[in-house]
């Protein structure tokens, strides 16, 4: 599991110096995806290519899945799960909220049944190292971090994020707006991985989002569970993937909450 670990630490690291080296010179669309503003930069799959060679060095027999190249099986049962850069159309615009995210699950590419073993979110400009190891707890730079205690819905800090589909959008933003009233404020910052990592660190008291990708949150998810947060994936609504993370004081109230909201928007 060490190894493990320290090779997802070394290879995220790797990749946020090369995109971070990146940033000061000039960024460009390369590609778009689901929709005009689902951007690709070239940053983006450089910075994925050079994760993937490290990691096959390393360990070729293990399967790898990434958000910007092909996916590839191995024989090792274990597969690297990575978003090279989570928070593109911040790296874009400069704005200092983007992540590298590494992660190494076992049992397949499935969220419902794989196993998370080890994982690393490098929140670039910051120069911050979030990891963790199955059972082992999470850390900040090195040091132990946890999730906070709030007493109720009403003190706590929300962080969620949007789609890039416009009607997909329209309800999550009804669906914050029902909440909203009901919290201290909400905080958006277009980084799963981040935003995940803001409730291990005790930043955010519940995060919650529809429509991620596994290469979103496979890291980010670990390391705010192995923080002590009470984390979850489920269905969001036409296949899309609900991703939840809260202080485990607020979870059932929460829970109640978004199930409101979302039933009341749909």
């Amino acid at each position: 599991m060490n190894e493990l670990l320290e090779l997802a630490v070394t290879v995220a690291s790797e990749g946020a110096k090369l995109a971070a080296r990146r940033r000061t010179e000039p960024v460009t669309v390369a590609a778009t995806k689901s929709s005009p503003v689902d951007v690709v930069t070239a940053v983006d799959r450089e910075v994925e290519a050079l994760i993937r060679d490290r990691i096959a060095a390393a360990r070729p027999d293990d399967g790898f899945l990434g958000e910007e190249s092909d996916a590839a099986g191995g024989s090792s049962g274990l597969t690297w799960v990575v978003d090279p850069i989570d928070g593109t159309v911040n790296f874009l615009y400069g704005v200092p909220l983007y992540a590298v995210s590494v992660a190494v699950v076992e049992g397949g590419t499935d969220p419902a049944t794989w196993t998370p073993l080890a994982g690393c979110v490098v929140n670039v400009a910051a120069g911050e190292v979030f990891a963790a190891a199955r059972g082992e707890g999470a850390t900040l730079n090195g040091e132990p971090i946890s999730v906070s205690a709030p007493a109720d819905l009403a003190t706590s800090l929300l962080i969620t994020g949007f789609g890039y589909d416009p009607a997909v959008r329209a309800e999550q933003g009804a669906v914050a707006a029902r909440l909203l009233p009901q919290a201290r404020d909400l905080r958006r910052t277009g980084s799963c991985a981040i935003d995940l990592c803001w409730i291990a660190a005790g930043r955010a008291d519940a995060y919650w989002e529809r429509g991620v990708h596994v290469w979103d949150f496979a890291a980010g998810l670990l390391i705010a569970a192995e923080a002590g947060a009470a984390v979850e994936v489920g269905e969001g609504g036409s296949g899309e993937l609900l991703v939840v993370a809260t202080a485990p004081t607020i979870r059932a109230e929460f829970a109640a909450a978004l199930a409101r909201a979302t039933s009341a928007t749909s």
